[in-house]
């Protein structure tokens, strides 16, 4: 592999809130005698494509990237220069390595030490706070780049490095065993049919929800036992409940952008139950009756990407062929396109963007 590194790159960059991203074909690439002590520069081959990078653009969270920025936190390349000083040896120049939603944290307060990576209040977040993955070149830090498994293809890790690593990270908290119902709503989407995936592999009984014929042969396909159209069903609730066994599923992964799933899988869920709550449903509330939370003993939780660890079980299970995520590949000229397609919903599966 050649490590000769140009002056300039093909960057895509966030400058104004809610307008389009800016191809620049000059950006300056960071140079390896700029790289600082524990830095590495990577060459990027592939870049994902999420609906947390359109919350970005928007600036519609409550944390807000600063701008300029590249945008982008989902990545596979190689690294090409490491900077002097370094002092982590297991990364070397060569290595085919990935980038997510958290490009560094400080690993030595409570919650890093906890294994709670992503809630460090140091953290530094690829797209958000420092630049991302939408550019032919990235800097990262080389104790939390994650090497990629030898016989996963690149563009098929990349979803994983966070859509992936998200429902996982989710089923992994959801308090469930083998044997255990779970439903996912929105099975046929980005998250959901690698959801399904997971799930399947845990040994789990799959619940799916969505609506279309494409999408419930998709969930079906994946493993999932049952399916519910939620356009079709005049009582969601009855119906989920009357598929599980009349009791509910032991767990609902959620990973909706709007209220209205939340809500319902509260009603739905099984006594002693759990949901895990994924999706960054903007300005949106939980509304349903507090004694029902109560009196069915049901736990809500909280669920945001993964740690390192769980990053690297991830991408080792859909090295072993029992997950694969269902992607469109497009080039970063598309991106603007991309943006708009995902908001009018045109989009299955995840988009990864060849660089």
């Amino acid at each position: 592999m050649s490590t000769r590194i140009p002056e300039t790159q093909c960057a895509a960059v966030m400058k104004v809130f809610g307008q389009d991203l800016v191809l620049e074909t000059n950006h300056p690439v960071k140079q390896r005698s700029e790289l600082a002590p524990g830095e590495c520069l990577i060459k990027l081959e592939y870049a994902g494509v999420c609906h947390t990078d359109l919350h970005a653009k928007r600036g519609d969270l409550k944390r807000m990237p600063t701008l300029p920025r590249i945008g982008g936190h989902e990545g596979v390349g190689h690294v090409v220069a490491i900077g002097d000083h370094s002092l982590n040896e297991t990364v070397k120049v060569g290595d085919r390595v990935g980038l997510k939603w958290l490009a560094n944290t400080c690993m030595n307060c409570e919650m890093c030490r906890k294994g709670a990576e992503p809630n460090c209040s140091s953290n530094k977040s690829n797209g958000y706070s420092v630049d991302g993955t939408f550019a032919d070149y990235i800097v990262s830090y080389i104790d939390y780049v994650t090497p990629i498994p030898k016989h996963l293809d690149s563009a098929a890790a990349t979803p994983i490095l966070c859509a992936g690593v998200t429902v996982y990270k989710g089923l992994k908290q959801s308090n469930t065993v083998v044997g255990n119902w779970v439903a996912i709503p929105g099975a046929g989407g980005g998250l959901g049919h690698l959801a399904v995936q997971y799930a399947v592999s845990m040994g789990l009984r799959v619940l799916a929800i969505d609506t279309g014929e494409q999408k419930r042969a998709l969930a079906l396909r994946l493993g999932a036992e049952k399916w519910i159209d939620f356009r079709e069903s005049k009582s969601l609730i009855a119906d989920v409940m009357a598929a599980t066994d009349g009791l509910g599923p032991h767990a609902v992964i959620v990973s909706a952008t709007t209220a209205a799933p939340f809500n319902q899988a509260i009603m739905y869920l099984r006594p002693t139950g759990t949901m895990v709550a994924l999706g960054l449903a903007t300005d949106a509330f939980l509304n349903v009756p507090i004694s029902i939370i109560i009196s069915k003993s049901i736990k809500i939780v909280g669920s945001m990407v993964g740690n390192r660890q769980d990053t690297i079980e991830a991408l080792d299970i859909a090295a072993q062929g029992k997950v694969k995520c269902h992607y469109e590949q497009r080039t970063l000229n598309d991106i603007n396109s991309i943006f708009t397609d995902m908001e009018r919903g045109r989009i299955a599966g995840r988009i990864v963007v060849k660089l």
